[in-house]
Protein backbone atom coordinates (compact mmCIF):
# COMPACT_ATOMS: atom_id res chain seq x y z
CA UNK A 1 0.00 0.00 0.00
CA UNK A 2 1.36 3.44 -0.87
CA UNK A 3 2.15 5.65 2.09
CA UNK A 4 2.57 9.42 1.94
CA UNK A 5 5.90 10.37 3.51
CA UNK A 6 4.82 13.45 5.45
CA UNK A 7 3.06 14.79 8.48
CA UNK A 8 -0.64 13.77 8.35
CA UNK A 9 -1.70 17.36 9.07
CA UNK A 10 0.10 18.99 6.17
CA UNK A 11 -1.65 20.87 3.42
CA UNK A 12 1.25 21.12 0.99
CA UNK A 13 1.33 17.42 0.55
CA UNK A 14 -1.18 14.97 -0.70
CA UNK A 15 -2.75 14.74 2.76
CA UNK A 16 -4.24 18.12 2.00
CA UNK A 17 -7.04 16.00 0.59
CA UNK A 18 -7.32 13.42 3.35
CA UNK A 19 -10.18 15.18 4.99
CA UNK A 20 -10.72 12.55 7.65
CA UNK A 21 -7.10 12.82 8.74
CA UNK A 22 -7.40 16.56 9.08
CA UNK A 23 -10.36 16.11 11.38
CA UNK A 24 -8.73 13.43 13.48
CA UNK A 25 -6.46 15.77 15.46
CA UNK A 26 -3.51 14.55 17.42
CA UNK A 27 -4.01 11.00 18.64
CA UNK A 28 -3.14 9.70 22.06
CA UNK A 29 0.02 7.71 22.60
CA UNK A 30 0.08 3.95 22.70
CA UNK A 31 0.98 3.94 26.38
CA UNK A 32 0.82 1.27 29.02
CA UNK A 33 -0.79 1.62 32.44
CA UNK A 34 2.33 0.97 34.52
CA UNK A 35 4.79 2.55 36.89
CA UNK A 36 7.63 4.69 35.49
CA UNK A 37 10.76 2.79 34.57
CA UNK A 38 14.11 3.75 36.13
CA UNK A 39 15.47 4.63 32.70
CA UNK A 40 12.42 6.79 32.02
CA UNK A 41 12.75 8.63 35.34
CA UNK A 42 16.48 9.17 34.81
CA UNK A 43 15.92 10.45 31.27
CA UNK A 44 13.28 12.91 32.45
CA UNK A 45 15.53 14.18 35.23
CA UNK A 46 18.39 14.72 32.81
CA UNK A 47 16.03 16.46 30.37
CA UNK A 48 15.20 19.05 33.04
CA UNK A 49 18.89 19.56 33.76
CA UNK A 50 19.48 20.03 30.04
CA UNK A 51 17.04 22.96 29.85
CA UNK A 52 13.82 21.17 28.86
CA UNK A 53 10.62 22.44 30.47
CA UNK A 54 7.11 21.03 30.91
CA UNK A 55 8.62 17.55 30.88
CA UNK A 56 6.21 14.62 30.71
CA UNK A 57 7.11 10.97 30.20
CA UNK A 58 4.87 7.98 29.63
CA UNK A 59 5.58 4.27 29.38
CA UNK A 60 4.75 2.63 26.06
CA UNK A 61 3.28 -0.85 26.10
CA UNK A 62 6.33 -2.18 24.21
CA UNK A 63 8.63 -1.29 27.11
CA UNK A 64 9.85 2.00 25.70
CA UNK A 65 8.68 5.45 26.72
CA UNK A 66 7.79 8.84 25.30
CA UNK A 67 9.10 12.22 26.34
CA UNK A 68 7.12 15.38 25.70
CA UNK A 69 8.68 18.69 26.66
CA UNK A 70 9.56 22.18 25.47
CA UNK A 71 12.80 23.84 24.45
CA UNK A 72 12.62 27.62 24.69
CA UNK A 73 8.83 27.34 24.56
CA UNK A 74 8.58 25.05 21.53
CA UNK A 75 7.10 21.58 21.99
CA UNK A 76 8.96 18.47 20.94
CA UNK A 77 8.19 14.79 21.34
CA UNK A 78 10.33 11.71 21.23
CA UNK A 79 9.98 7.99 21.71
CA UNK A 80 12.80 5.94 23.23
CA UNK A 81 12.72 2.15 22.71
CA UNK A 82 13.51 -0.32 25.46
CA UNK A 83 16.49 -1.57 23.44
CA UNK A 84 17.77 1.95 22.65
CA UNK A 85 21.02 1.91 20.69
CA UNK A 86 21.98 5.42 21.78
CA UNK A 87 21.23 6.90 18.36
CA UNK A 88 18.36 9.05 17.11
CA UNK A 89 16.38 9.94 14.00
CA UNK A 90 14.96 13.47 13.90
CA UNK A 91 12.13 14.12 11.45
CA UNK A 92 11.07 17.45 9.90
CA UNK A 93 7.46 17.42 8.76
CA UNK A 94 6.03 19.19 5.75
CA UNK A 95 3.92 22.26 5.11
CA UNK A 96 0.71 22.65 7.07
CA UNK A 97 -2.28 24.73 6.07
CA UNK A 98 -2.27 28.23 7.65
CA UNK A 99 -4.19 28.18 10.90
CA UNK A 100 -3.52 24.48 11.50
CA UNK A 101 -2.31 23.32 14.87
CA UNK A 102 1.48 23.44 15.10
CA UNK A 103 1.61 20.70 17.75
CA UNK A 104 3.49 17.56 16.78
CA UNK A 105 2.18 14.12 17.70
CA UNK A 106 2.89 13.21 21.31
CA UNK A 107 3.94 9.68 20.38
CA UNK A 108 5.80 9.73 17.03
CA UNK A 109 5.63 5.94 16.80
CA UNK A 110 1.93 5.44 17.48
CA UNK A 111 1.02 8.47 15.32
CA UNK A 112 3.94 8.42 12.93
CA UNK A 113 4.16 11.64 10.88
CA UNK A 114 6.64 10.14 8.44
CA UNK A 115 4.66 7.39 6.73
CA UNK A 116 6.48 4.63 8.58
CA UNK A 117 10.07 5.88 8.64
CA UNK A 118 10.06 6.80 12.33
CA UNK A 119 8.28 3.67 13.50
CA UNK A 120 10.70 1.58 11.44
CA UNK A 121 13.73 3.31 12.96
CA UNK A 122 12.24 2.89 16.44
CA UNK A 123 11.87 -0.85 15.84
CA UNK A 124 15.59 -0.95 15.05
CA UNK A 125 16.46 0.63 18.40
CA UNK A 126 16.61 4.30 17.45
CA UNK A 127 15.05 7.06 19.52
CA UNK A 128 12.83 9.10 17.20
CA UNK A 129 11.97 12.76 17.72
CA UNK A 130 10.33 15.74 16.08
CA UNK A 131 9.72 19.38 16.95
CA UNK A 132 6.90 21.75 16.20
CA UNK A 133 7.51 24.95 14.22
CA UNK A 134 6.67 28.47 15.31
CA UNK A 135 3.92 28.79 12.72
CA UNK A 136 1.82 26.83 10.28
CA UNK A 137 2.17 27.46 6.56
CA UNK A 138 5.65 28.21 5.23
CA UNK A 139 7.96 27.86 8.20
CA UNK A 140 11.44 26.83 7.08
CA UNK A 141 13.35 29.38 9.17
CA UNK A 142 11.77 28.39 12.48
CA UNK A 143 11.75 24.72 11.53
CA UNK A 144 15.52 24.77 11.00
CA UNK A 145 16.05 26.59 14.28
CA UNK A 146 13.78 24.29 16.28
CA UNK A 147 15.13 21.11 14.69
CA UNK A 148 18.72 22.13 15.40
CA UNK A 149 17.79 23.09 18.96
CA UNK A 150 16.33 19.62 19.37
CA UNK A 151 19.49 18.09 17.93
CA UNK A 152 21.64 20.05 20.40
CA UNK A 153 19.43 18.86 23.24
CA UNK A 154 19.79 15.25 22.13
CA UNK A 155 23.55 15.71 22.06
CA UNK A 156 23.48 16.95 25.65
CA UNK A 157 21.33 13.94 26.53
CA UNK A 158 24.06 11.59 25.36
CA UNK A 159 22.86 10.67 21.86
CA UNK A 160 25.93 9.35 20.08
CA UNK A 161 24.81 9.80 16.46
CA UNK A 162 21.73 11.35 14.91
CA UNK A 163 20.20 11.32 11.46
CA UNK A 164 17.79 13.88 10.02
CA UNK A 165 14.96 13.20 7.59
CA UNK A 166 12.21 15.29 6.07
CA UNK A 167 9.55 15.27 3.38
CA UNK A 168 8.08 17.87 1.06
CA UNK A 169 8.84 21.20 2.80
CA UNK A 170 10.69 19.02 5.30
CA UNK A 171 13.09 18.15 2.49
CA UNK A 172 13.81 21.86 2.12
CA UNK A 173 14.44 22.01 5.87
CA UNK A 174 16.86 19.09 5.59
CA UNK A 175 18.78 20.89 2.83
CA UNK A 176 19.01 24.09 4.87
CA UNK A 177 20.30 22.15 7.87
CA UNK A 178 22.97 20.10 6.14
CA UNK A 179 24.18 23.08 4.10
CA UNK A 180 24.41 25.47 7.07
CA UNK A 181 25.22 23.09 9.96
CA UNK A 182 27.25 20.33 8.31
CA UNK A 183 28.27 18.68 11.58
CA UNK A 184 24.84 18.51 13.18
CA UNK A 185 23.80 15.15 11.76
CA UNK A 186 25.61 12.01 10.65
CA UNK A 187 23.47 11.59 7.54
CA UNK A 188 20.27 12.85 5.92
CA UNK A 189 17.23 11.51 4.08
CA UNK A 190 14.84 13.55 1.97
CA UNK A 191 11.65 12.25 0.41
CA UNK A 192 9.61 14.13 -2.22
CA UNK A 193 11.48 17.18 -1.02
CA UNK A 194 11.50 20.76 -2.17
CA UNK A 195 15.26 20.34 -2.52
CA UNK A 196 16.03 23.03 -5.11
CA UNK A 197 14.18 26.31 -4.53
CA UNK A 198 10.89 27.94 -3.53
CA UNK A 199 10.56 30.27 -6.52
CA UNK A 200 10.13 27.51 -9.09
CA UNK A 201 7.77 25.57 -6.82
CA UNK A 202 5.53 28.52 -6.04
CA UNK A 203 5.71 29.61 -9.66
CA UNK A 204 4.24 26.29 -10.76
CA UNK A 205 1.41 26.61 -8.23
CA UNK A 206 0.62 30.18 -9.26
CA UNK A 207 0.73 29.32 -12.97
CA UNK A 208 -1.68 26.42 -12.45
CA UNK A 209 -4.10 28.63 -10.55
CA UNK A 210 -3.81 31.38 -13.19
CA UNK A 211 -4.34 28.96 -16.07
CA UNK A 212 -7.25 27.24 -14.36
CA UNK A 213 -8.87 30.60 -13.63
CA UNK A 214 -8.41 31.73 -17.24
CA UNK A 215 -9.85 28.60 -18.82
CA UNK A 216 -12.79 28.17 -16.44
CA UNK A 217 -13.88 31.80 -16.22
CA UNK A 218 -17.63 32.04 -16.54
CA UNK A 219 -18.15 28.29 -16.22
CA UNK A 220 -19.53 26.19 -13.40
CA UNK A 221 -15.98 24.93 -12.81
CA UNK A 222 -14.59 28.32 -11.79
CA UNK A 223 -12.88 28.61 -8.42
CA UNK A 224 -14.73 30.45 -5.66
CA UNK A 225 -13.52 33.51 -3.80
CA UNK A 226 -10.80 36.06 -4.51
CA UNK A 227 -9.51 36.14 -8.09
CA UNK A 228 -6.36 38.23 -7.42
CA UNK A 229 -3.43 35.82 -7.72
CA UNK A 230 -1.57 37.77 -5.04
CA UNK A 231 -4.21 36.78 -2.51
CA UNK A 232 -5.64 33.54 -1.17
CA UNK A 233 -8.88 32.62 -2.91
CA UNK A 234 -10.36 31.61 0.44
CA UNK A 235 -9.08 31.91 3.97
CA UNK A 236 -8.45 28.62 5.77
CA UNK A 237 -8.79 30.43 9.10
CA UNK A 238 -12.33 30.96 10.42
CA UNK A 239 -13.39 34.55 11.18
CA UNK A 240 -13.82 33.60 14.83
CA UNK A 241 -10.16 32.59 15.14
CA UNK A 242 -9.01 29.62 17.18
CA UNK A 243 -11.66 27.24 18.41
CA UNK A 244 -13.22 23.81 17.98
CA UNK A 245 -14.55 24.70 14.52
CA UNK A 246 -11.10 25.40 13.07
CA UNK A 247 -10.55 22.02 11.46
CA UNK A 248 -14.12 21.62 10.10
CA UNK A 249 -13.84 25.14 8.66
CA UNK A 250 -10.57 24.32 6.90
CA UNK A 251 -12.12 21.11 5.63
CA UNK A 252 -15.00 23.09 4.14
CA UNK A 253 -12.67 25.60 2.47
CA UNK A 254 -10.56 22.81 1.03
CA UNK A 255 -13.66 21.12 -0.31
CA UNK A 256 -14.84 24.38 -1.88
CA UNK A 257 -11.61 24.58 -3.87
CA UNK A 258 -11.43 20.87 -4.73
CA UNK A 259 -15.04 20.35 -5.80
CA UNK A 260 -15.13 22.39 -9.04
CA UNK A 261 -11.80 20.93 -10.18
CA UNK A 262 -13.02 17.42 -9.42
CA UNK A 263 -16.24 18.14 -11.31
CA UNK A 264 -14.19 19.25 -14.33
CA UNK A 265 -12.33 15.93 -14.32
CA UNK A 266 -15.51 13.93 -13.90
CA UNK A 267 -17.05 15.68 -16.89
CA UNK A 268 -13.90 14.99 -18.91
CA UNK A 269 -14.04 11.35 -17.87
CA UNK A 270 -17.59 11.13 -19.13
CA UNK A 271 -16.75 12.85 -22.41
CA UNK A 272 -13.06 12.47 -23.32
CA UNK A 273 -13.53 14.54 -26.47
CA UNK A 274 -15.49 17.34 -24.80
CA UNK A 275 -14.68 20.89 -23.76
CA UNK A 276 -13.73 19.90 -20.23
CA UNK A 277 -11.11 17.43 -21.43
CA UNK A 278 -9.73 20.08 -23.76
CA UNK A 279 -9.39 22.53 -20.87
CA UNK A 280 -7.53 19.99 -18.76
CA UNK A 281 -5.10 19.09 -21.51
CA UNK A 282 -4.36 22.72 -22.34
CA UNK A 283 -3.69 23.63 -18.71
CA UNK A 284 -1.47 20.59 -18.20
CA UNK A 285 0.42 21.12 -21.45
CA UNK A 286 1.14 24.78 -20.76
CA UNK A 287 2.17 24.18 -17.14
CA UNK A 288 4.12 21.02 -17.88
CA UNK A 289 2.20 18.73 -15.53
CA UNK A 290 0.38 15.42 -15.98
CA UNK A 291 -3.30 15.84 -17.02
CA UNK A 292 -4.73 13.97 -14.05
CA UNK A 293 -6.79 15.09 -11.02
CA UNK A 294 -4.21 15.34 -8.22
CA UNK A 295 -1.75 17.33 -10.33
CA UNK A 296 -4.30 20.15 -10.51
CA UNK A 297 -6.30 19.75 -7.30
CA UNK A 298 -3.41 19.56 -4.84
CA UNK A 299 -1.31 22.46 -6.16
CA UNK A 300 -4.28 24.74 -6.80
CA UNK A 301 -5.71 23.99 -3.37
CA UNK A 302 -2.36 24.68 -1.72
CA UNK A 303 -1.84 28.07 -3.29
CA UNK A 304 -5.52 29.07 -3.20
CA UNK A 305 -5.64 28.64 0.57
CA UNK A 306 -2.03 29.54 1.35
CA UNK A 307 -1.07 32.54 -0.78
CA UNK A 308 -1.65 35.14 1.95
CA UNK A 309 0.62 33.26 4.35
CA UNK A 310 3.29 32.71 1.70
CA UNK A 311 3.50 36.39 0.84
CA UNK A 312 3.43 37.38 4.50
CA UNK A 313 6.22 34.95 5.33
CA UNK A 314 8.46 35.79 2.38
CA UNK A 315 7.67 39.51 2.66
CA UNK A 316 6.05 39.74 -0.76
CA UNK A 317 5.95 37.90 -4.04
CA UNK A 318 8.86 35.66 -5.05
CA UNK A 319 7.67 34.67 -8.53
CA UNK A 320 7.44 37.02 -11.50
CA UNK A 321 5.20 36.11 -14.40
CA UNK A 322 4.83 39.65 -15.74
CA UNK A 323 6.83 38.91 -18.90
CA UNK A 324 6.26 35.18 -19.16
CA UNK A 325 5.08 33.83 -22.50
CA UNK A 326 2.72 30.91 -22.00
CA UNK A 327 2.73 28.44 -24.88
CA UNK A 328 1.70 24.98 -25.96
CA UNK A 329 1.47 23.01 -29.16
CA UNK A 330 -2.22 22.58 -28.33
CA UNK A 331 -2.86 26.32 -28.83
CA UNK A 332 -3.49 28.13 -32.07
CA UNK A 333 -1.71 31.44 -32.65
CA UNK A 334 -4.85 33.38 -31.76
CA UNK A 335 -5.44 31.28 -28.64
CA UNK A 336 -1.87 31.87 -27.47
CA UNK A 337 -2.17 35.61 -28.08
CA UNK A 338 -5.44 35.81 -26.13
CA UNK A 339 -4.04 33.77 -23.26
CA UNK A 340 -0.94 35.90 -22.90
CA UNK A 341 -2.99 39.06 -23.12
CA UNK A 342 -5.59 38.15 -20.53
CA UNK A 343 -4.08 35.70 -18.03
CA UNK A 344 -3.47 36.95 -14.49
CA UNK A 345 0.08 37.99 -13.63
CA UNK A 346 2.18 38.43 -10.50
CA UNK A 347 5.40 40.30 -9.77
CA UNK A 348 8.33 39.45 -7.53
CA UNK A 349 9.85 41.71 -4.90
CA UNK A 350 13.65 41.57 -4.47
CA UNK A 351 13.58 41.47 -0.67
CA UNK A 352 11.08 38.59 -0.71
CA UNK A 353 13.15 36.66 -3.24
CA UNK A 354 16.21 37.13 -1.04
CA UNK A 355 14.34 35.74 1.97
CA UNK A 356 13.10 32.72 -0.01
CA UNK A 357 16.62 32.06 -1.24
CA UNK A 358 17.92 32.19 2.32
CA UNK A 359 15.14 29.79 3.53
CA UNK A 360 15.99 27.97 1.40
CA UNK A 361 17.52 27.75 -2.09
CA UNK A 362 19.90 24.81 -2.02
CA UNK A 363 23.52 25.22 -3.06
CA UNK A 364 24.49 21.57 -3.39
CA UNK A 365 27.28 22.20 -0.89
CA UNK A 366 26.86 19.56 1.79
CA UNK A 367 29.37 17.16 3.31
CA UNK A 368 27.24 14.46 4.95
CA UNK A 369 25.70 11.55 3.04
CA UNK A 370 22.27 12.44 1.68
CA UNK A 371 19.78 9.98 0.22
CA UNK A 372 17.03 11.70 -1.75
CA UNK A 373 13.91 9.90 -2.98
CA UNK A 374 11.45 11.36 -5.43
CA UNK A 375 8.55 9.89 -7.36
CA UNK A 376 9.00 9.98 -11.12
CA UNK A 377 5.79 12.01 -11.24
CA UNK A 378 4.73 13.82 -8.08
CA UNK A 379 1.45 15.71 -7.93
CA UNK A 380 2.86 18.64 -5.95
CA UNK A 381 6.65 18.89 -5.92
CA UNK A 382 7.83 18.19 -9.48
CA UNK A 383 10.74 15.94 -10.38
CA UNK A 384 12.52 19.08 -11.64
CA UNK A 385 13.25 19.99 -8.00
CA UNK A 386 15.06 16.68 -7.68
CA UNK A 387 16.90 17.21 -10.97
CA UNK A 388 17.96 20.68 -9.85
CA UNK A 389 19.63 19.29 -6.73
CA UNK A 390 21.46 16.66 -8.79
CA UNK A 391 22.79 19.33 -11.17
CA UNK A 392 23.98 21.50 -8.28
CA UNK A 393 25.77 18.61 -6.60
CA UNK A 394 27.50 17.79 -9.87
CA UNK A 395 28.49 21.44 -10.39
CA UNK A 396 30.08 21.87 -6.95
CA UNK A 397 31.58 18.40 -6.73
CA UNK A 398 29.42 16.83 -4.02
CA UNK A 399 27.86 14.07 -6.11
CA UNK A 400 29.77 11.51 -4.04
CA UNK A 401 27.68 12.60 -1.06
CA UNK A 402 24.32 12.30 -2.86
CA UNK A 403 22.41 9.13 -3.64
CA UNK A 404 19.40 10.21 -5.70
CA UNK A 405 16.75 7.57 -6.33
CA UNK A 406 13.70 7.98 -8.55
CA UNK A 407 10.71 5.93 -7.41
CA UNK A 408 7.84 5.02 -9.77
CA UNK A 409 4.74 7.14 -9.32
CA UNK A 410 1.68 5.68 -7.66
CA UNK A 411 -2.03 6.45 -7.72
CA UNK A 412 -4.18 6.79 -4.66
CA UNK A 413 -7.82 7.74 -3.99
CA UNK A 414 -8.59 11.43 -3.57
CA UNK A 415 -10.92 11.42 -0.56
CA UNK A 416 -14.23 13.16 -1.04
CA UNK A 417 -13.90 13.40 -4.82
CA UNK A 418 -14.64 9.92 -6.16
CA UNK A 419 -11.41 10.19 -8.18
CA UNK A 420 -7.93 8.72 -8.11
CA UNK A 421 -4.78 10.76 -8.55
CA UNK A 422 -1.02 10.59 -8.45
CA UNK A 423 0.38 10.74 -4.94
CA UNK A 424 2.68 13.34 -3.48
CA UNK A 425 5.29 11.39 -1.51
CA UNK A 426 4.14 7.98 -2.75
CA UNK A 427 6.51 5.73 -0.82
CA UNK A 428 5.88 2.56 1.17
CA UNK A 429 7.23 1.92 4.69
CA UNK A 430 9.41 -0.84 3.21
CA UNK A 431 10.96 1.62 0.76
CA UNK A 432 11.62 4.12 3.54
CA UNK A 433 13.17 1.39 5.70
CA UNK A 434 15.43 0.33 2.83
CA UNK A 435 16.56 3.92 2.29
CA UNK A 436 17.29 4.44 5.99
CA UNK A 437 19.17 1.15 6.18
CA UNK A 438 21.27 2.18 3.18
CA UNK A 439 22.02 5.51 4.85
CA UNK A 440 23.21 3.73 7.99
CA UNK A 441 25.43 1.43 5.95
CA UNK A 442 26.86 4.40 4.07
CA UNK A 443 27.73 6.36 7.22
CA UNK A 444 29.17 3.29 8.90
CA UNK A 445 31.35 2.02 6.05
CA UNK A 446 32.01 5.34 4.26
CA UNK A 447 31.11 3.52 1.06
CA UNK A 448 28.29 4.92 -1.07
CA UNK A 449 25.78 2.09 -1.44
CA UNK A 450 23.66 1.04 -4.35
CA UNK A 451 19.99 1.18 -3.42
CA UNK A 452 17.33 -1.03 -4.93
CA UNK A 453 14.02 -0.24 -3.30
CA UNK A 454 11.24 -2.79 -2.77
CA UNK A 455 8.53 -2.53 -5.39
CA UNK A 456 5.55 -0.33 -4.66
CA UNK A 457 2.43 -2.38 -4.09
CA UNK A 458 -1.03 -0.91 -3.93
CA UNK A 459 -3.85 -2.68 -2.14
CA UNK A 460 -7.01 -3.13 -4.21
Amino acid sequence: MSINFHDVRVGMVFAALTFAALLSGVGCSNLAESQPQPAQVSFAERAVIQQATDVETNVRDDGGFTLNAKLEGDHFAMAVPENWNGQALVFAHGYSLPGSSISVSRDPVQKDPSGGLMSGAYAQGFAVAHSDYDKAGVGVASAVENTLRLRDFLNRMGVTDAYVAGASMGGNIVMAIIETRPNAFKGALSGCGLVDNWTDELGLLIDLRALYTYYTEGTKYALPGEMDLNRSALSPIPPTGDGPLNEPFRLLQMKRIADPIADLFKAARDDPEGQEAEIIHKIASIAGVTPEPASLIVPIMTVSLGMDDMNATFGGGIYDSSDKVYSSSLLSTDEAMALNRDIGRVRAEPAAVAYADRWHRSTGKFSVPLIALHNRIDSLVPHSQFEGLIRKAEAVGTSDQLLAVTVPEVKTPLPGTGLEGLAHCGFTPAQLDAAFNALQTWTTTNQKPSLVLPATTVEP
